[in-house]
């Protein structure tokens, strides 16, 4: 049986763990795509560097394009992350014949329409199941397992750092600064947070299950993005209080053939699946028009979960070799991109204010709502020894993005009303 021969860019912790499961699982392997899966070139920065794992060191290079121009290769498996010059070699090895199998999420998400497109011209398979959500299928199980169903929303955590951080704070109270020092700790944070807390790394992963799911470009930009470094220790005791959980949530949605995508700090009420995933573990919750509700959980991150995802997927790109059907289940968007406006998206809110202790001032507050027709649900006014003001918590019943908006523009300018401490999407 000729072997297949696999090029790798990148051995750090990810890499690594896709020699380790080649090598430790090949007779497996083997038995599933009916030959041999060898690494033949390996592209490092640092060729000499000691590593915990054992390569043949005649097969490292410090040249990718070494390993995009052998023609031997029939795979390339990108775990170098980046973007600029990764784009350029897989743009290369699509042009030289050579199938993809990556984990980059930045690159997918920036660029994976021109990518596959071009997958689609050579006749090639670019599979990156790793590239969100880890360990967790939900890339294969948008493509396949909905295949028959038209996905109406997608919804899910989506960056186990944040997960980490907002549970740890719902459980001990502790601040998010307390938190998110001891995260950085672990090694669950960057020493430079900012892509994760954020919303930036979920923004990317949206937009990666936004163009799949609903068969459409997403574009970064078309993500709302909002992070979750404002969220106070107080915030979450409210929500506790009133029955929910603050998870930085991705949601996708769509009513006819409009959608909208954002990241947020979102309150979803307790009994709801997502609340229950706490830790650095990702779920994606997606409703179908026909299936109805599922959820998908499992490790979000890690190198040995992410590892599986990409040898699934290179297992996967083996098998349409053999078959010759390589090229023929990418999803490459067809449908015209249409944004829901503003005026169009509609959820509940969650309001916290602090305003004059005295007689008329809710009822003021309330003709605001009115004013731009948002109903509320529940005002509750919460008494607090430590602040000389009043406290008022609000949640609305469903009201459109843009009418909220201008209800915290009239608010901000009412003389009664000292701060607006926070605001938040409500679901569940």
């Amino acid at each position: 049986m000729k072997p297949v021969k696999v090029g790798l860019l990148g051995l750090g912790t990810v890499g690594a763990g896709v020699v380790r499961i080649l090598e430790g699982n090949q007779e497996d392997l083997s038995s599933q795509v009916g030959s041999p899966i060898l690494i033949e070139r390996i592209a490092v920065r640092t060729p000499g560097k000691l590593r915990d794992i054992e390569v043949d060191a005649a097969k490292i290079t410090a040249d990718p394009w070494e390993v995009i121009r052998d023609p031997q290769i029939d795979v390339i498996v990108e775990v170098m992350g980046g973007i600029a010059g990764t784009k350029e070699y897989i743009l290369e090895a699509l042009e030289r014949g050579k199938h993809i199998v990556t984990a980059n999420k930045d690159l997918m998400a920036l660029h994976g329409s021109e990518i596959l497109a071009k997958a689609q011209e050579k006749g090639c398979d670019v599979f990156y199941e790793a590239s969100v959500a880890g360990g967790i299928p939900i890339i294969r199980t948008l493509i396949e397992g909905f295949s028959s169903d038209k996905i109406m929303k997608i919804m899910g955590i989506v960056n186990g750092t944040t997960n980490y951080i907002l549970s740890k704070m719902s459980r001990e109270g502790a601040s998010y600064a307390d938190v998110l020092k001891e995260a950085q700790e672990l090694g669950y944070a960057e020493a430079d947070p900012t892509s994760d807390v954020e919303g930036l790394d979920a923004a990317r992963k949206m937009a990666i299950l936004g163009t799949l799911g609903f068969r459409t470009n997403v574009e970064l930009g078309d993500v709302s993005v909002r992070g979750m470094s404002g969220v106070s220790k107080e915030d979450i005791a409210f929500a506790k209080r009133l029955g929910y959980e603050m998870k930085l949530l991705g949601i996708a949605e769509r009513q006819d053939e409009e959608f909208s995508i954002s990241v947020q700090p979102t309150m979803i009420r307790a009994s709801h699946p997502l609340a229950s995933v706490n830790g650095v573990f990702n779920a994606v919750f997606v409703f179908g028009q026909a299936v109805g509700e599922t959820m998908f959980y499992g490790a979000g991150a890690g190198a040995m979960p992410t590892a599986t995802s990409i040898v699934a997927d290179l297992v996967a790109v083996i098998k349409n070799l053999k078959l010759g059907v390589n090229g023929l289940k990418q999803i490459v968007p067809y449908k015209q991109k249409k944004l829901k406006s503003d005026e169009d998206i509609f959820f509940k809110n969650f309001l916290h204010l602090h305003v004059d202790d005295k007689a008329g001032v809710l009822a003021k507050i309330t003709q605001v709502f009115a004013e731009y027709e948002v109903s509320l649900d529940s005002v509750v006014q919460q008494p607090n020894p430590n602040n000389p003001d009043a406290e008022i918590i609000i949640v609305t019943h469903n009201a459109s993005k843009a009418s909220f908006e201008k209800v915290l523009r009239h608010l901000e300018e009412l003389p009664v009303i000292h701060r607006i401490k926070s605001h938040y999407r409500v679901e569940g």
